[in-house]
């Protein structure tokens, strides 16, 4: 059975600031250059992003199985490649802007994939992140999923700060 996840996350800047970031790829170069402080290699393995219809950011990490917690080393015999895919369609100022997320690993056990919503409010914007976990290992499954989301949240957290961050410093 799979679990859900719903995450909000609110910025000072309106959407179309947001948005502009995530179009650019100085953005998501930038974010995997901070991830290679917990893991080595990571990178921006394909980006695309045109006005007219949106953008597109495939993310690599590597996380060594050392770096696992002891239930998923259990699961994972190898180092841990995960493949990350997000992506936003045309930006709707007065509107949601809606996109997809999901994250794979080779061999993996399970599947994570989810919808997001950008939005403006009353004091800036919010991206809306719906996650669905599932694992397909008996006995473990949940909690792994459990695991998995409660890494989410904190990845979540943290790509909420650098955002506001990056706009900050960058548009």
């Amino acid at each position: 059975m799979a679990r859900r996840l719903s995450y909000s996350a609110r910025y000072p800047q309106p959407a179309e600031k947001l948005y502009k970031a995530q179009m650019q790829r100085a953005y998501w170069d930038d974010m995997m250059a901070g991830f290679q402080m917990l893991s080595p290699h990571c990178e921006v393995a394909d980006f695309t992003a045109d006005p007219s219809v949106g953008m597109r950011v495939v993310l690599k990490q590597t996380i060594g199985r050392d770096q696992l917690p002891p239930l998923a080393q259990t699961v994972l015999m190898k180092d841990m490649i995960i493949t990350r895919e997000e992506s936003f369609g045309v930006f709707h100022p007065e509107d949601v802007t809606s996109g997809t997320y999901n994250a794979s690993i080779p061999a993996g056990p399970g599947s994570l994939t989810g919808v997001q919503e950008l939005f403006n409010t009353d004091t800036g914007c919010t991206i809306r992140k719906t996650t669905e976990v599932k694992v397909f290992v008996p006995f473990v499954n949940q909690k792994l999923e459990q695991m998995m989301l409660v890494n989410l949240v904190d990845l979540f957290r943290a790509e909420a700060e650098y955002a506001k961050d990056w706009v900050d410093k960058n548009l």
